[in-house]
């Protein structure tokens, strides 16, 4: 019986620290605007996490860090280092990458209201 007690406790301590460990975890955001001189740019967060199977370590610290105000390194004139450094926005959207490169494809994210 005394096995029982102590095996129970442990499982029950397991637990509440996995629970509070959980809860303590930001939930990242949905959707992400970004102010731009040629039409913000929503960035659909949760459809990028759906794409990488919820790795967040796909691009997050690598790529970018976990922090809306962080720069993003995608503006003007730099559309095409990144998709050349496959950095930043670049990662993926770029020839022959895994979504639309930028070139041509301006509407797809910018948006003028």
């Amino acid at each position: 019986m005394r096995a029982f007690s102590t095996w129970f406790t442990f499982v029950l301590i397991v637990s509440v620290i996995a629970t509070f460990g959980a809860l303590a975890q930001k939930t990242p955001p949905d959707k992400i605007v970004f102010t731009t001189k040629n039409g913000n740019v929503t960035f659909d967060h949760a459809a990028h996490i759906k794409r990488v199977d919820g790795k967040c370590a796909v691009c997050h610290d690598t790529l970018f860090k976990q922090d809306k105000a962080a720069p993003l390194n995608f503006k003007a004139g730099l559309h095409k280092p990144a998709e050349t450094g496959k950095t930043s926005c670049g990662f993926c959207h770029n020839p022959g990458g895994p979504a639309f490169e930028s070139k041509g494809n301006c509407a797809k994210c910018h948006v003028k209201s």
